[in-house]
C-alpha cells in the first residue's frame, strides 16, 4: 500500500486499524531475521555512567539560563564526555540518553506532548530566532536563521546580528547555494519580516519583497 500504491501512512492506518508507529516501524524495516528480545530477562541499572553523572548534572542545571534551543542534547553531551575523559568513558550513547532523558524530566519537571507530522523529501521548514554567538572572542546577543528538512533530519544554519528581511534573504540564499538547490514547498512561522497582516480565517498577506523573492526562487510558501 505505502511502496506500490503510494498510500499516505495515516490513510493506511485508518483502512486497516493499525497504529501508525505500527505501520512506520514495518515500512522502515530492514532486518527481517531479528529475534525478539527475551523480556524474561531482568537488565541491570548501567553503573558505568556513575562517574560521569555530577558532570552531567552539571550541564543540565547550568542549561536552565540558556536559550531553549542552545541547550545540551544528549547527543552532545555524550561527544563531551568522549572529548573531555577519552579511554577512561567507556559508556555507550543508550547509557547516556537514558540518563539525560530522565535528568530533564526530574530538572523541568513538566510532561510534554507531541503530534505527529508527515512531511515529504523536499519539503523544508524555516526558523528565525535568538542565539548568542561569538564572533572574534567578542559575545553577541544575535539571531540565526535555520533551513531544516523534517523527512532527513537535516539542518543548515546562518547567523545574522540582526532579525530584518535582509538578513532572512542573505540566509536564504546563502543555503539555496551551499545545497545546491532550492526546496519546492518551506514552511515559515508567522516572521514579522514576510507577514504583513494576518488574515481573517487564517490566510496570510505577505510582503511585496517576500513576494517576489518567492516567485524568483520558485517554491511554496
Amino acid at each position: 500500500m505505502y511502496y506500490e500504491q503510494g498510500i499516505s501512512i495515516s490513510q493506511i492506518s485508518r483502512e486497516t486499524n493499525f497504529d501508525r508507529k505500527t505501520i512506520r516501524k514495518y515500512i522502515d524495516k530492514t532486518d527481517w531475521n531479528e529475534y525478539p528480545i527475551d523480556k524474561s530477562v531482568k537488565r541491570g541499572r548501567p553503573e558505568k555512567l556513575k562517574p560521569f553523572k555530577d558532570t552531567i548534572d552539571k550541564w543540565l542545571m547550568e542549561d536552565k539560563t540558556a536559550r531553549r534551543k542552545q541547550r545540551h542534547t544528549a547527543k552532545r553531551i555524550f561527544e563531551r564526555l568522549t572529548e573531555i575523559y577519552k579511554d577512561d568513558f567507556d559508556c555507550c550513547y543508550k547509557t547516556v540518553s537514558n540518563y539525560v532523558s530522565g535528568k530533564k524530566k526530574e530538572i523541568y519537571a513538566k510532561s510534554y506532548g507531541y503530534l505527529p507530522l508527515e512531511h515529504r523529501p523536499g519539503e523544508a521548514q524555516v526558523d528565525f530566532g535568538e542565539a548568542d554567538f561569538y564572533l572574534n572572542d567578542r559575545l553577541y546577543n544575535g539571531y540565526y536563521i535555520n533551513i531544516s528538512f523534517p523527512y532527513s533530519n537535516q539542518g543548515y544554519t546562518q547567523l545574522f546580528k540582526g532579525q530584518n528581511q535582509e538578513c532572512l534573504f542573505e540566509g536564504l540564499i546563502n543555503i539555496f547555494k551551499h545545497i545546491q538547490g532550492v526546496p519546492y514547498r518551506i514552511w515559515f512561522d508567522n516572521a514579522s519580516t514576510i507577514v504583513a497582516k494576518v488574515l481573517k480565517g487564517g490566510d496570510r498577506d505577505l510582503t511585496d519583497d517576500f513576494l517576489r523573492f518567492k516567485e524568483h526562487y520558485n517554491f511554496e510558501a
